[in-house]
């Protein structure tokens, strides 16, 4: 898993089809630093040259994407939630109403105890971040204002884990909010390698729930929760590949526990001898009627009977494998760390089929209705290594298209009404952050602290802002008329339009 590095012209249609659907503690307040403006950096220039097949795709308009009406404050305005991921069950990462940029600029920047791995969640106009310093933040989504912080654990040194590369570690995987009990769930890496599952009040940060959230049986010290948690149904679900350098016998898997009462933990554990990892930072995706699609990392098989490594997986809400699909040259992928799950699958709005991709180059369209096994493919192309979550949305007309991680640069994907899949533009290798929709643009945040935005029909750049440096998976999470960006300090606010 680890071993190895590896339009929507002016708006997209209004409406995206949507796939899916224990002790108290008290918060500790502490003090941050205010939240201060930093510089920022506007660039608008020329498209990028597109070494790829399928350059100058034309998109029809997209409707909906006009900017909203300039408040008078100019400053950040909160609007719908943003509860998991890429904004909801699906990780489609679409926000049909916008708003384009306009004037973009950083609006608050809230240093944190340590770095945030996983994107925030936005609950009325609260941002909750988790961070790897142990500790879970309620932030004012207009001003940064630390409203309440709840450390939950101390973080542990790398070294107190048989391999890795997150030092310190504690959070790491993306928080997910559930209404219905009113909990944003996180999970923390505790002493052993042990993962505990909290439940925190967002309204004042008070710890509602906590659970054991490990695979009975198994060393927790060698399962790296890095994969998005979910919440569907009444249950949150956990998923884990391994540490960077692959060491222990840890087997990728996923643990759905209930969001409240006392029912059963249920688990999936990949059918392999060793690996499998469930790592994407996307984490698991949900379907209409509570089934579950994920990726799943190299295995140790190298020949013989697939073993359910280096799939796109469907599992029911009780995590019973249903359907899966593989390469035909999953083997090989196998013996040279090419998986695919270093990206999470990307479902297609308004279709039964979804897009994955990994370290091994090649994008496969596949049907979630028959998934196909080994070979089982209804379409793919090549060229593109990914890593994160991708982003897709219906395009007015019919189809739709979708944007991958590719570490050659951010790539555009087109899936027409009879399923032909073609490549569209590619931006520089440069720009290659887990992408963001809004409106008519796609957002994507990079290592070095760019938050780039590019047009979505064309590719062409936009908008570069400086936020601060980023873990290679973050993606921004979208509320209102702003951006809000997990950084290796904290949180950074992007007011797109004023």
């Amino acid at each position: 898993m680890w071993r190895t590095t590896g339009l929507v012209a002016a708006a997209l249609t209004a409406t995206v089809a949507v796939l899916v659907g224990c002790a108290s503690q008290p918060s500790v307040p502490v003090p941050v630093p205010v939240p201060v403006p930093v510089p920022v950096t506007v660039a608008p220039y020329p498209a990028p040259a597109v070494p790829v097949s399928g350059a100058g795709l034309v998109l029809p308009p997209i409707a909906g994407t006009a900017p909203t009406t300039p408040a008078a404050t100019g400053g950040v305005r909160p609007g719908a939630d943003w509860t998991t991921y890429h904004g909801d069950a699906t990780r489609t990462g679409y926000v049909a109403a916008g708003p384009d940029p306009v004037a973009p600029a950083v609006a608050w920047q809230a240093p944190l105890d340590g770095a945030v791995y996983g994107s925030p969640v936005v609950i009325a106009g609260e941002v909750v971040a988790a961070t790897e310093g142990g500790s879970v933040y309620g932030l004012d989504a207009v001003t940064g204002a630390l409203r309440w912080r709840t450390h939950l654990a101390d973080p542990l040194p790398g070294s107190a884990l048989p391999c890795g590369n997150i030092n310190p570690i504690s959070i790491t995987g993306s928080p997910a909010y559930d209404p219905i009990s009113h909990q944003v769930f996180v999970v923390t890496v505790e002493p052993g390698g042990r993962h505990e599952l909290y439940g925190i009040d967002p309204s004042g940060g008070a710890v509602r729930s906590r659970r054991d959230a490990d695979v009975a049986g198994v060393d927790p010290a060698t399962h790296l929760q890095r994969g998005a948690l979910l919440v569907s149904r009444g249950t949150v679900y956990v998923p884990y590949g391994g540490n960077y350098g692959d060491c222990g016998q840890y087997r990728g898997s996923i643990v759905g526990l209930p969001t409240t009462g006392s029912a059963p933990v249920t688990s999936f554990v990949v059918p392999t001898s060793r690996e499998g990892g469930i790592w994407a930072a996307s984490g698991p995706a949900a379907l209409p009627n509570g089934d579950l699609i994920l990726t799943t990392g190299n295995g140790e098989a190298t020949s013989g009977n697939w073993d359910h490594s280096d799939s796109v997986l469907r599992l029911s809400p009780t995590l019973a494998l249903v359907d899966g699909f593989a390469p035909a040259s999953w083997a090989e992928e196998n013996s040279v760390d090419a998986d695919l799950g270093s990206m999470g699958a990307v479902l297609l709005p308004g279709t039964h089929s979804a897009l994955a991709a990994g370290k091994g180059g090649g994008v496969f369209l596949v049907d979630l209705g028959a998934l196909g096994g080994v070979g089982g493919q209804k379409g793919t192309v090549d060229g593109c290594q990914a890593y994160g979550g991708g982003a897709s949305a219906p395009v007015q007309g019919g189809g739709t298209v979708a944007y991958l991680p590719c570490t050659s640069g951010l790539l555009q994907l087109r899936v027409a009404t009879d399923g032909g899949l073609r490549k569209g533009w590619q931006a520089p290798s440069t720009v290659s952050g887990s992408p963001l929709i809004v409106g008519s643009t796609v957002w994507s945040l990079q290592q070095d602290g760019a938050l780039i935005g590019l047009d979505a029909a064309t590719g062409a750049r936009l908008v570069t802002l400086s936020v601060g440096d980023a873990s290679r998976f973050a993606t921004p999470a979208s509320s209102g008329n702003a951006l809000f960006l997990p950084t290796n300090h904290g949180i950074t606010a992007v007011r797109l339009a004023p």
